[in-house]
């Protein structure tokens, strides 16, 4: 197992970005998904998609973050990679229903956000085990509801694109740009 104590920068940063590219075109980044709601952990065991084990044990002042480099050294390296938030979309049709489903949101402490009318959930689980509490509720058609997968980039949500419940495409290079 190897011990992970330190983030040493992000796959962005320029002093790391070519070394990054170089070894990406040799297939020797290797990938950790972390899950989102991970990722402010400091101490974790995880296992890359090459199948090396990891004990991270980060200090206060470090987190996790997709494109955090874990170990680089020249014959390779190993990079978090967020894992996709999955979010429950919640549209209630009445003022009264909104009223409800907010109740039901901050009784259960769900992660939520916000956009105009719509209420979004964080999954951090099954979500049949997020619809069987609102099962009232969604049969009676008084919310909508559908499931959204984001991609996490450096702190940053990107996409919203509707899934039906499959997984999103994985990507193991992050860019390409012609190269």
């Amino acid at each position: 197992m190897l011990r992970i104590d330190r983030v040493l920068g992000s796959r962005l940063e320029s002093e790391y970005s070519e070394e990054i590219h170089r070894l990406e075109h040799r297939g020797a980044v290797d990938l950790v998904n972390i899950p989102v709601a991970d990722l402010a952990r400091r101490r974790l065991l995880a296992t890359t998609h090459g199948g090396e084990e990891l004990a991270i044990a980060l200090p206060r002042h470090q987190k996790l973050f997709d494109g955090a480099i874990l170990l680089i050294d020249g014959e390779r390296a190993i990079v978090v990679r967020a894992a996709t938030e999955r979010w429950m979309r919640l549209e209630p049709r009445s003022i009264g229903d909104a009223i409800e489903l907010g109740y039901h949101a901050g009784n259960l402490h769900w992660r939520v956000r916000f956009q105009g009318e719509v209420l979004f959930v964080a999954l951090e689980g099954r979500p049949e085990d997020y619809t069987a509490r609102l099962g009232e509720m969604i049969s009676a058609r008084r919310i909508g509801v559908s499931i959204l997968d984001e991609e996490v980039r450096d702190g940053s949500a990107e996409g919203g694109a509707q899934i039906d419940d499959g997984p999103v495409a994985e990507k193991n290079h992050f860019h390409h740009d012609g190269h």
